[in-house]
């Protein structure tokens, strides 16, 4: 009983310093892991993942760029999911470090030259000045907060890239 009793806060710790205690995201992606929203594999794009742990015991969501994050984020049952997320850890890889952020608490610049895995993206970072320095480097639009995000923002650059890819698709056909 002594035994355990020593060896139960080292297990503690390790488990805080694994991150299976503290919530944090997954950092190993499965190859055959696929975003929920728009079925791409997630592997191949590491810079660019974001994740969903909407409970205690619930596996990581894992999305290919913080765009489809937020349309499961705001339409969840469209994707079989959750329809409240309000709870919800989200996690963002800042740009800039690939280090994995609270998205509840980064900050997102909208309209850059940079282009995610599809498309236009929102690029998360840990602080405002981080996204002002990324804004005026990349021709940004805007800085938004997780709470400034909305849906109807979200399913516009998804509508613009689905142009893109139409497009694509047509002049394709035409050669």
């Amino acid at each position: 009983m002594r035994a355990i009793r020593r060896a139960a806060p080292v297990f503690l710790a390790l488990l805080v310093v694994s991150g299976i205690a503290s919530g944090k995201p997954l950092h190993e992606v499965d190859q055959s892991e696929k975003c929920p929203v728009c079925g791409m594999f997630v592997a191949s794009y590491e810079q660019w993942l974001s994740q969903i742990i909407s409970g205690g015991d619930a596996k990581p969501l894992v999305f290919d760029g913080v765009k489809d994050m937020m349309a499961y984020y705001f339409n969840g049952e469209r994707y079989g999911g959750d329809t409240d997320l309000s709870t919800a850890e989200i996690w963002v890889r800042n740009y800039y470090t690939l280090d994995y952020i609270d998205g509840r608490q980064a900050y997102y610049v909208i309209g850059s030259d940079v282009l995610g895995p599809m498309g236009d993206e929102l690029i998360p970072f840990s602080t405002r000045q981080e996204a002002e320095n990324f804004r005026k480097d990349h021709q940004g639009t805007a800085i938004l907060t997780f709470e400034e995000i909305t849906s109807s923002q979200i399913m516009e650059m998804k509508k613009k890239h689905m142009m893109k890819m139409k497009k694509k698709k047509a002049m394709q056909q035409a050669n």
